[in-house]
């Protein structure tokens, strides 16, 4: 049966700035994925981010080069060969997904071997900011279960204390997206305690992680920027008790599932992360999150407006898209 492939990039504006160490967004892009067959359609979305040298206009080159070989029938597992992980192989991914459940009258959930996504505690992000508007913001969201807090290196400590006095309850998650050194980690270890911070993720450039080897931390460190795929597992082992699977850096939802399956093998913990994205980029992510110890899914939450029928957020906990959102027909 005739299949045809579009890809296309969306933006969705946010509802205010986000501000990480390395910049701010006040927009999300994204690349949006449709592979048709018959009267069936499959739907994915990918996060171009530059961090990792991607953009969305080599997004969409990346899955031009492979449309004719997808629209004659190549399917996720010839992927690989096609397209390099990353945020174009994403989104066409999850479309692949989408589409063969809704060709075989099931669930991605049954497709998978996984448990269908259920309503849980995401982490709700305070984005970097004077550490008297992080504190305010903390304050609204001080009830919800867990928070993850945006430090960068000059302010760090101050931001960090700020937040968790004006939320003293919740689980915390503190991130500096690599803006840290050893010696910053080593100096700021006690604070970390003091503060309860549950998870640090990426102190340290993935460049510098062999600083970590031996570090006796007592917080937990979470790999993100230095974990892509099963293959940057070997090298972590001694530095990190975590790693965060995003399907951005997976590159789709097939490799996200291997990936957690060999990350529990070796012992590490699980995180589920996200980029700024609509619900689409969400909806498969959450098929991890059911094994995983921290979430932070709530990308959507930071949008003016997303895509329709997709995630809600109750007070820190999130629930699954609507039925027929992806993965399964309405």
């Amino acid at each position: 049966m005739l299949r045809t492939l579009d890809a296309r990039h969306d933006r969705f504006g946010l509802s205010a700035p986000f501000r990480i160490a390395r910049g701010v967004k006040t927009a999300a892009d994204v690349v949006t994925v449709t592979v048709r067959q018959g009267d069936l359609t499959g739907r994915g979305e990918g996060v171009p981010y530059p961090r990792y040298g991607e953009t969305i206009a080599d997004a969409l080159a990346q899955i031009a080069a492979a449309t004719h070989a997808i629209e004659a029938g190549a399917g996720r597992d010839d992927l690989g060969a096609l397209l390099t992980a990353g945020a174009a192989r994403n989104a066409v991914d999850c479309a692949l997904w989408d589409l063969e459940a809704r060709l075989a009258g099931t669930t991605v959930a049954a497709l998978a071997g996984v448990a269908a996504p259920a309503p849980i505690a995401s982490a709700i992000t305070i984005a970097i900011d004077t550490p008297e508007a992080m504190a305010a913001a903390a304050a609204r969201v001080a009830h919800v279960p867990l928070l993850k807090v945006k430090v960068d290196r000059a302010g760090a400590a101050d931001q960090i204390a700020a937040v968790r006095a004006a939320a003293p309850h919740p689980r915390l998650i503190v991130d500096p997206n690599e803006s840290w050194t050893i010696a910053e980690l080593e100096r700021w270890h006690d604070l970390l305690v003091e503060h309860r911070v549950d998870l640090l993720e990426q102190p340290l450039p993935a460049g510098e992680d062999a600083a970590l080897a031996g570090f006796a931390s007592r917080v937990p460190l979470c790999a993100d920027e230095s974990l892509h795929t099963r293959a940057d597992l070997a090298g972590l082992a001694d530095r990190y008790q975590y790693v965060n699977i995003k399907l951005d850096k997976t590159g789709g939802l097939t490799e996200a599932l291997a990936l957690a399956d060999a990350a529990r093998a070796r012992g590490f913990g699980l995180m589920v992360g996200c980029m700024v994205c609509s619900s689409l980029g969400i909806a498969p992510a959450m098929l991890l999150a059911g094994d995983a110890a921290f979430v932070d899914l709530d990308g959507p939450l930071w949008l003016s407006a997303d895509r329709p029928g997709g995630v809600i957020d109750r007070d820190g906990v999130l629930d699954p898209p609507q039925p027929g959102f992806w993965g399964a027909a309405a």
